[in-house]
């Protein structure tokens, strides 16, 4: 642990809305504490981004409700009420330290497209740049069912990878995970963890071997932050305990990332970008692409769908299992001009030079 600790510079901190409760209100003594530490990171030169949920639950109080919202429609309108509610007060305390803070709010909708995705991770970089300390929730009050992130901890290890964090820390109540539900008294915390899918095996929705409900959203949320060598520690809500973890002190549960880091490219095209057609390929092009080379139109079969040069498609094997993903270098029209052609035939018919129909280094393969 001490090993990925020591160089640190940019971090992501995930708190939940549970975290930001007390006596049912917002608890100001917890983001005072946190203020704390964060302009005492900020002036050893560690920058810090806030993955921030609470929306709702400002809301609530603001608007002086005795029910949580309980459609989506409902859930939109207490959360624009929450989103500057919250805001305020993280302005107000935060301010007493002289740090500034802004908002930015994504949703998973606005990340599927790289454009978007890259003029997210510009945002971020500029108000860093600028001494600013981000605090990013999702948009809640735009956001619908099928699009929203579902759990800010699937957001915060997305932003750890657009931003490039050296760590990703996850304020939980459950403090870390556990071979058994917490509240079970022969319950023991599990320090360190390596093999995240052996852990997925026993944490599911509910109670579970490896403890409470969320903590199954938060193995997966961290599987997609360590993929990316960013090692992701699950904390409690303590008194000064980001300074601590980045102390050195062991608290929670340390989750190893893995060597070998994952390009962020790579990272968008497999878990946030959406597919706009399909490749289908022979044995021949799946036995390729799996040793890792690119994907020559002479593999493709058949095309489904209606895309353009640069859109992300998916890769179909024969037995019609999804094997991969990429960025195509054809539009729809053209792939089914020079699918199952050799590089002289598609010169010929393009008027143009051979590419490939995906590279390898804009393809992800699923294993």
């Amino acid at each position: 642990m001490e090993e990925f600790l020591k160089n640190t510079k940019r971090i992501v901190v995930k708190i939940g809305s549970h975290l930001l409760e007390k006596n049912r209100d917002i608890d100001s003594d917890f983001i005072e504490d946190l203020s704390c530490q964060l302009k005492y990171l900020q002036e050893k030169g560690i920058e810090t981004l806030l993955v921030s949920s609470g929306a709702v639950l400002a809301g609530i109080k603001k608007l002086g409700l005795k029910t949580k919202p309980r459609t989506v429609t409902e859930k939109q309108a207490v959360a624009s009420v929450g989103q500057a509610y919250l805001m305020q007060i993280y302005d107000k305390i935060f301010s007493k330290k002289s740090l500034i803070i802004g908002q930015v709010l994504l949703t998973i909708e606005g990340l599927q497209e790289r454009r978007r995705y890259i003029l997210a991770q510009n945002t971020l970089n500029k108000l860093l740049e600028m001494n600013v300390i981000p605090v990013i929730n999702e948009n809640d009050t735009v956001a619908v069912e099928e699009i929203v992130f579902g759990d800010n901890d699937f957001l915060a290890a997305h932003v750890s990878v657009l931003v490039n964090a050296d760590i990703l820390i996850i304020l939980s109540t459950a403090g870390g995970l556990y071979t058994k539900d917490p509240s079970e008294k022969d319950a023991q915390l599990i320090s360190e963890l390596i093999d995240i899918d052996y852990a997925l095996k026993f944490a599911g929705s509910s109670k579970s071997k490896f403890g409470t409900g969320g903590m199954r959203s938060k193995l997966e949320a961290a599987k997609i932050a360590t993929s990316h060598s960013i090692p992701v520690i699950i904390a409690p809500k303590e008194k000064g305990i980001v300074t601590r973890i980045l102390s050195g002190e062991k608290v929670g549960t340390f989750i190893h990332p893995e060597i070998k880091k994952r390009s962020r490219k790579k990272s968008w095209i497999q878990t946030l970008s959406a597919a706009k057609g399909i490749l289908k390929v022979d044995r021949g092009a799946e036995k390729a692409i799996k040793e890792g080379k690119s994907l020559l139109p002479a593999g493709i079969k058949d095309i489904e769908g209606i895309f353009s040069k640069n859109d992300v498609v998916a890769i179909q094997n024969e037995e019609g299992k999804i094997i991969g993903k990429g960025i195509v270098n054809y539009s729809y029209r053209e792939l089914k001009k020079i699918k199952g052609l050799k590089s002289k035939e598609i010169e010929k018919i393009l008027k143009k030079k051979f590419t490939e129909a995906i590279h390898r280094d804009n393809m992800v393969v699923f294993r």
